[in-house]
Parts: C-alpha cells; structure tokens; sequence
C-alpha cells in the first residue's frame, strides 16, 4: 500500500470581510485538493495568488552512517 504524496501549496488571499492574508501553507495531493481544504477553513475568500512550495530549498537529509563518519574524524 502507497501513502499519498502531498505537495505544500501557498495561498495569498482576500477573505470575505477584505483582509488578505499572505503564505498560507496548505498541503494536498494536487492544487485542487489545496483549494478544498482552503475553501473549508476560509469560506467565499478569493485566491489571489497561489504557488507551489514543492521544492522547500533543503538540503537532502543526512544518513546515520554519513554523521558518525564526520564524528570519528
């Protein structure tokens, strides 16, 4: 069995009294599925912008064995 792969989207968004609020971080299986669960938590609120933070600019994560190869130095 397969988990399902979520993506982080951010949103920037004018909700229904006029406040925008910016980088709302909201993961989902696609930009569709984001939208649902923006929808859900900020009713009748227009999309002003929306980006895909897939790429989060970290480096890979380091094994076990990488760290105690850098200690026993």
């Amino acid at each position: 069995m397969q988990l399902p792969v979520f993506t982080k989207y951010g949103f920037r968004i004018r909700t229904r009294v006029g406040m925008t609020v910016d980088n709302l971080l909201i993961q989902g299986q696609d930009e569709s599925d984001a939208r649902r669960k923006l929808q859900q938590m900020y009713h009748n609120c227009e999309v002003l912008e929306c980006v895909c933070q897939s790429g989060t600019g970290r480096s890979p994560s380091t094994s076990y064995e990488e760290i105690l190869g850098l200690l026993s130095r």
